[in-house]
């Protein structure tokens, strides 16, 4: 199935999870268009094409958001590529201001403990002061017709990408806030640089009691993957991993134990969500990891 007929059909059933069924409904645009639809946005008059109507009752998302933070609310819907095992509604709510805050929405077991995981972390976060990272802010965090509903404050909107040592920086400070703690999805789309600061959101994979370095490889790994297949990129994690794991103080050999045990972790992280986007590990993990010394 092509890619927009699977992005729409998902659309039709958040549309009917987050709006209700009504006697009235209002316009909303598909942009940019039907063909490539990536969100759907309140209409305006000089649209065209791309028009969906949407029930706009007293009980829908937008009204319950605009309660929950005491002024009217348009909400933007992204409209989601195909099943990701983290697949979850996400809106943007704009008030006369413009872009008030980013929203997820919980609707499965798996997203709704991942959404109540990233609260935590964020709250907890809050509390400690940091000099590179920035993270978004907890506006509200409650449920609504058996959904988890998670609102955060926007970041800006930035350019350019992120210098090495701005990189290395950051992970350090992430690591910093536990025993070799990770952001867990430290990837150049999470990720924008400000200035001397970097921006850092989807806090959802947050973890601890991993070796130091965890975030600065899974940069590379997912950076790598965009170029080249699975098994190249792997390799390519454990060959640089001396490098790129420099700044923490590690040893080359032990760089290569720690980019193996990455690796691995994130193999089982995809076994775990009974969803592998990078295929069966025996043709992507294995070819990088065979031939190491012991792991442990």
């Amino acid at each position: 199935m092509k890619d927009f007929r699977i992005r729409l059909r998902y659309l039709d059933e958040v549309i009917s999870l987050l709006f209700p069924p009504s006697t009235t409904t209002s316009a909303r645009t598909l942009v940019p268009s039907r063909l490539v639809p990536r969100r759907l946005v309140p209409r305006a008059p000089w649209h065209v094409g791309g028009r969906v109507l949407v029930p706009d009752g007293p009980d829908t998302i937008e009204t319950h958001l605009g309660d929950v933070l005491g002024r009217r609310v348009r909400a933007t819907l992204h409209v989601r590529p195909a099943r990701r095992a983290n697949r979850k509604p996400v809106l943007e709510l704009h008030d006369d201001t413009g872009l008030l805050a980013f929203v997820k929405i919980g609707d499965q077991p798996h997203t709704k403990d991942l959404i109540r995981h990233e609260t935590d972390t964020l709250r907890a976060i809050a509390r400690h002061p940091f000099d590179v990272v920035v993270a978004p802010k907890v506006m509200h965090h409650g449920t609504w017709r058996d959904l988890d509903v998670l609102v955060l404050t926007p970041l800006p909107v930035t350019k350019g990408r992120p210098s090495a040592d701005l990189l290395a920086a950051a992970a350090q400070e992430i690591a910093a806030l536990g025993k070799g703690a990770w952001h867990g999805d430290f990837s150049p789309w999470n990720v924008a640089p400000m200035g001397d600061r970097l921006l850092v959101w989807d806090w959802e994979r947050f973890g601890t009691g991993v070796p130091p370095g965890f975030d600065t490889l899974h940069y590379f790994f997912q950076t790598a993957l965009r170029r080249m297949r699975p098994a190249s990129a792997a390799k390519a994690c454990v060959a640089q991993s001396g490098r790129l794991l420099e700044p923490f103080g590690i040893s080359y050999e032990d760089a290569r134990v720690t980019a193996a045990a990455y690796l691995m972790t994130l193999a089982e992280r995809h076994r775990a969500a009974g969803h592998e986007p990078l295929g069966s590990p025996a043709k992507w993990l294995n070819p990088a990891v065979d031939g190491l010394e012991s792991l442990t």
